[in-house]
């Protein structure tokens, strides 16, 4: 049979792609899943409309899907938490267009996984130059790639692109046994905050529910979406996803969705939207519809902590900001994303800006790893 050249072709739809084909690409990320894209498309989400247009890159060999790339042509930089608004300002400043840019990513997504979706290093390589060629072609300003895995990282550096670095906060399960246990290993002040925020929680007469998979009723997902446009009006921001894309998630990935709900008086109050799979869990979103103290670090923390444990999930990834994680037994890790500039001059810029703001990453790292929560001379620290 005679060898045919892959084709690396662009797609503006994931919707005709076999969800089984695509699916076998992905490692088992949830948020790589055909479901999960499909559904923020589908929903408008993210759409062209909302400054999202798809330019996914299919991957070909000998006519069977051999890799992919999520890839967006996008027209602002909301939704993907790897800022670069100064760079767009520079850019109008001096009278260029940043935008349309080419963004390789999970929209509104802020976790780690690969992105360059192809089981050879030959094979992504051929990903990673179309989309730089797209990006020409498309006349962007420049090629984003956020949240990469390690290897992939080192691939698009000997593709040219300039390397970021970024800090989240993420949770370690040693075999724990139980809850307590977790505690045990936390110095005398923090285990005693951790037990008083706790105590807060409980003295207000709420408990909170676990609720996975077809356990999550179409109300519950009402109720979630209520908590979640919540917090984006009191933080006065205007919310990105929809209750159409909840159900479509929770119908089409049940088992991937964990919904921790605070419940008073028999009625719900609060809600934390979570997204696992095998060894990791991932926290997304929350809200609430009375506020209690300490509330937050039970719906979102210690609740899914007690989870992780009770389940065997290795790690809990409590996302980015909020040096109170810390306190929490959630510490640092770095992450990275990866950049190119088609303007030669600001890429240089860029660079110089990245080589800087990574030593300042560097040492707020160290600052965070001194304020560890767990007891002297466990390897809880080193762990991380």
């Amino acid at each position: 049979m005679k060898t045919v050249e892959p084709v690396v072709e662009v797609r503006d739809s994931i919707a005709a792609i076999p969800a089984r084909d695509w699916n076998r690409l992905t490692g088992g990320d949830p948020f790589l899943r055909h479901e999960f894209l499909h559904a923020l498309h589908e929903t408008g989400c993210a759409s062209a409309d909302t400054g999202w247009a798809p330019r996914f890159l299919i991957l070909r060999e000998n006519g069977a899907l051999a890799g992919a790339m999520p890839l967006y042509l996008k027209t602002h930089s909301y939704g993907e938490y790897v800022f670069d608004w100064a760079w767009a300002d520079a850019y109008q400043r001096h009278g260029l267009h940043y935008y349309p840019k080419l963004l390789n990513a999970v929209p509104f997504t802020p976790v780690s996984g690969p992105r360059l979706l192809a089981e050879h290093s030959e094979q992504r390589r051929l990903l990673l130059g179309a989309a730089l060629e797209l990006a020409r072609e498309s006349r962007a300003s420049s090629l984003h790639c956020l949240f990469p895995p390690p290897d992939e990282v080192t691939e698009m550096q000997e593709c040219g692109l300039m390397l970021r670095h970024g800090v989240q906060f993420h949770w370690r399960n040693h075999g724990y046994a139980d809850f307590d246990g977790f505690l045990a290993t936390l110095n005398h002040d923090k285990r005693k905050k951790i037990k008083q925020e706790r105590r807060h929680v409980r003295d207000a007469g709420i408990s909170c529910e676990w609720f996975a998979g077809s356990a999550i009723t179409d109300a519950l997902w009402v109720f979630f979406n209520r908590c979640y446009r919540e917090t984006y009006r009191q933080h006065h921001s205007t919310p990105y996803l929809n209750l159409d894309f909840f159900r479509a998630i929770g119908r089409t990935m049940p088992e991937n969705i964990l919904l921790i709900v605070a419940m008073r008086e028999s009625k719900p109050v609060a809600a934390s939207l979570n997204i696992h799979s095998g060894q990791r869990l991932c926290g997304r979103y929350w809200g609430a519809l009375e506020y209690h103290q300490a509330l937050h670090f039970e719906t979102c923390y210690y609740q899914v902590i007690e989870f992780c444990i009770a389940h065997g999930i290795a790690s809990f990834e409590g996302g980015a900001q909020g040096k109170h994680k810390i306190a929490r037994g959630l510490l640092p890790v770095e992450t990275h994303s990866a950049h190119w500039l088609a303007h030669p001059q600001f890429a240089a810029a860029v660079e110089d800006f990245l080589q800087r703001e990574s030593r300042g990453i560097a040492a707020y790292v160290d600052e965070l790893g001194a304020h560890s929560p767990f007891k002297s001379g466990t390897d809880r620290e080193a762990s991380q």
